[in-house]
């Protein structure tokens, strides 16, 4: 069991969407070194086989926790799903985790409060406490940190109302950044986008990707990305 100054480190799953920000919230734990991170939680949508908001195929997810050392415990939901079979689905899962000693969970947001406010409300009572390592740090700039630190990323989905669809697929770098218009958030915290990230320091290996076909539902851009 790792431990640190004598004492052991708490048993933590890490909330696992498959995107930058949840990989940065590994990389930084980690290199935090408070917690012992045991696993990690992805919603899949079961019908589809890939990561739910995300679209990512279930196969690119598999070889992504892989790469970074992370057991995965998927939570399988339906398409479309109702909010009381989720939140069944996860409360399943989370006292699961707490049977197998799991005291803390991490969360890849930045600075939404309801979204905070969400996972605290539904983690309250369980034992297991939300830990928020990314919280409130300036979104261009840790956009710009996630980029000169090796993080390499497609966005997967991006949402219509926001940005057009041209932009699936494309990569997460500073040209991107740039091309954003007015009141798109650099992270994507807004809902604006969601990545694949398939390199970086929190990975052992890349994960090579191309993009296929991009398909356009329930006011959403989905970029297929391809294992090569």
């Amino acid at each position: 069991m790792p431990t640190r100054n004598g004492r052991s480190l708490p048993k933590t799953l890490i909330a696992w969407s498959s995107g930058k920000d949840s990989a940065w919230a590994l990389h930084q734990a980690r290199a935090g070194g408070e917690f012992d991170i045991v696993g990690a939680l992805t919603t899949v949508t079961d019908s589809f086989e890939r990561v739910s908001m995300h679209g990512v195929r279930e196969t690119l997810l598999r070889a992504q926790l892989e790469a970074a050392g992370l057991p995965a415990m998927t939570v399988r939901i339906p398409y479309p799903c109702p909010n009381e079979i989720y939140e069944r689905e996860m409360k399943a899962a989370i006292e699961n985790a707490r049977a197998r000693g799991v005291t803390h969970m991490i969360f890849g947001d930045l600075f939404l409060a309801d979204i905070r406010a969400y996972r605290e409300k539904q983690l309250a009572g369980t034992g297991i406490t939300a830990v928020f390592p990314l919280w409130l740090k300036p979104t261009p700039a840790l956009a710009q940190a996630m980029i000169e630190g090796g993080v390499e990323a497609h966005l997967a989905v991006v949402d219509l109302n926001k940005l057009p669809a041209s932009f699936a697929g494309r990569r997460f770098d500073e040209t991107l950044l740039a091309d954003f218009p007015p009141g798109i958030d650099a992270c994507g915290e807004n809902g604006e986008f969601h990545t694949y990230v398939s390199a970086g320091p929190m990975l052992a290996r890349n994960i090579p990707v191309r993009v296929g076909e991009t398909v356009e539902r329930d006011g959403f851009a989905f970029a297929d990305l391809i294992p090569v």
